[in-house]
């Protein structure tokens, strides 16, 4: 294969048979529960890097299930996870601390293309009775479930709409051979031509557990404020470059740093 052949048809890995097409990427009837919460102030600074903001007044978590039954190039999958809302440089977005999801397409190409935070695990979300189920299973651990009333009442769409619309960042590393980081960038996305099917609240509970590969317990419930139950569907845009952490001065090896993951 010729280099010239190589560099047009590099895109993903492996070259010969990507883990996913190139976009755009369509979902239909994409389902959320999302449940926000209080929680620790002092967690949520420790947790969210710089530049991006958080609001220690209102110290808030969204959790998140969602189901992806149809799904360009990634097919029919749940993932599930953490998402803080932001401020980047005045404006309001959102930050995705952890997502966790049952399907590899999306896995490598959400690491690969934005940065997104994906580890493979086993959520769900379904329709048990009078009550919306989400749970997360890693490996034989129940780390998460979260439970609200079935459509009890509509939401305000207005606001959902406007919450889907809002900008989304990420953190992207990529490491250099020697283990060094190559890529380390702020990443922001949107989801575009959004069309909100239906949207619904009610009552709602979430419950947390502890595992030492799914810190999803480090940012406790203190309170649950909210719920909202919605389908649409939309595209998921690319991403573009928000912050550059290499830029900075301020470079260190792997060897130099020191983590401390409880912190």
């Amino acid at each position: 294969m010729r280099e010239d052949e190589v560099r047009e048809r590099a895109f993903s890995m492996p070259l010969t048979s990507p883990a996913f097409p190139p976009g755009p990427y369509r979902f239909v009837d994409r389902e959320y529960l999302i449940i926000t919460y209080r929680t620790e102030p002092a967690r949520l600074r420790a947790l969210v890097p710089e530049p991006l903001e958080v609001d220690a007044r209102q110290p808030l978590v969204k959790y998140e299930f969602i189901r992806m039954p149809d799904s360009t190039g990634f097919g029919d999958y749940t993932e599930s996870g953490q998402v803080i809302p932001v401020t980047f440089h005045g404006r309001a977005g959102a930050y995705s601390h952890c997502m966790f999801l049952n399907d590899e397409p999306p896995i490598a190409g959400g690491r690969e293309l934005w940065g997104f935070p994906k580890k493979l695990a086993n959520p769900s979300l379904r329709t048990e009775v009078d009550a919306l189920v989400g749970t997360l299973d890693y490996g034989p651990v129940r780390v998460a479930t979260g439970t609200m009333g079935y459509k009890h009442r509509p939401a305000d769409r207005a606001a959902v709409l406007a919450a889907l619309q809002e900008p989304n960042f990420l953190l992207k590393i990529i490491p250099h051979v020697d283990g060094t980081p190559r890529i380390c960038e702020l990443v922001e996305y949107r989801l575009e031509d959004v069309a909100l099917k239906g949207a619904w609240t009610g009552p709602a509970a979430l419950d947390l557990t502890s595992h030492a590969l799914a810190l999803l317990a480090e940012l406790p419930v203190l309170e649950v404020v909210s719920a909202v139950h919605l389908v649409a569907d939309l595209t998921l845009g690319l991403g573009k470059v928000a912050h550059d952490y290499l830029a900075t001065p301020h470079r260190q090896t792997v060897k130099e740093r020191t983590y401390d993951y409880a912190a």
